[in-house]
């Protein structure tokens, strides 16, 4: 049985919708935020050692970081689904898609965040942050110029990784300014294996 360490208003939550497109059996396991510091409890650190969350445990391996996550699932239990065939163009830019959100978009992303709470103190950084956002972004709505999905009519888990972005561009109140981006987020959040990882999940701040 695939476990999902699920911490609430978190990443983990592409993982649960994921799963619900996959149609696979899983149990969630629940983890709170610190009311506070809004950081994971320590309970996470018995399942892995960063005590971060997405983690899922399956047949005795666990697995953490959302694309090796979602390479994973896909990989193992798809049974060809959510993914191009892997000997095609259209996989390489599927896997650039898969790192892409965590190893650039989401960057200036969270910087926007942590520096935004230093007050006047993170002026001078602010106005680089909201270059790379848009620079980001920007980047992100011309792909989906002319398509449903990342790699075109399909639906895959490229989206799955990738919606995180879009999400947290909205919730900055950065997203309305690129439609084709909006769109998007929209068309996936409009999915009904979205909505029912939402209704599992519990109370998801990003699904707006």
């Amino acid at each position: 049985m695939i476990t999902v360490h699920h911490l609430n208003d978190s990443r983990s939550q592409r993982v649960l919708w994921l799963l619900e497109e996959l149609g696979l059996p899983y149990e969630i396991k629940r983890y709170q935020r610190d009311a506070k510091t809004r950081l994971a409890p320590p309970e996470l650190k018995a399942v892995h050692p960063l005590g971060k969350s997405p983690v899922i445990t399956d047949n005795g391996r666990t697995i953490n970081e959302s694309a090796a996550i979602v390479d994973y699932l896909i990989r193992r239990h798809g049974d060809g689904r959510l993914q191009p065939d892997p000997e095609t163009p259209a996989y390489d830019e599927y896997v650039q898609w898969l790192h892409y959100a965590e190893g650039s978009a989401m960057l200036p992303l969270m910087l926007n965040l942590y520096v935004g709470r230093l007050g006047d103190a993170g002026a001078p950084l602010k106005p680089r942050i909201e270059g790379e956002i848009a620079n980001h972004l920007g980047y992100l709505d011309g792909a989906l110029k002319g398509r449903d999905y990342l790699l075109g009519d399909a639906f895959s888990g490229a989206d799955v990784q990738m919606s995180f972005v879009g999400e947290v561009a909205g919730a900055f109140g950065k997203r309305a300014a690129f439609p084709h981006l909006d769109a998007w987020t929209a068309r996936l959040h409009d999915r009904a294996a979205y909505k029912r990882a939402v209704e599992k999940g519990g109370a998801y701040g990003l699904a707006r």
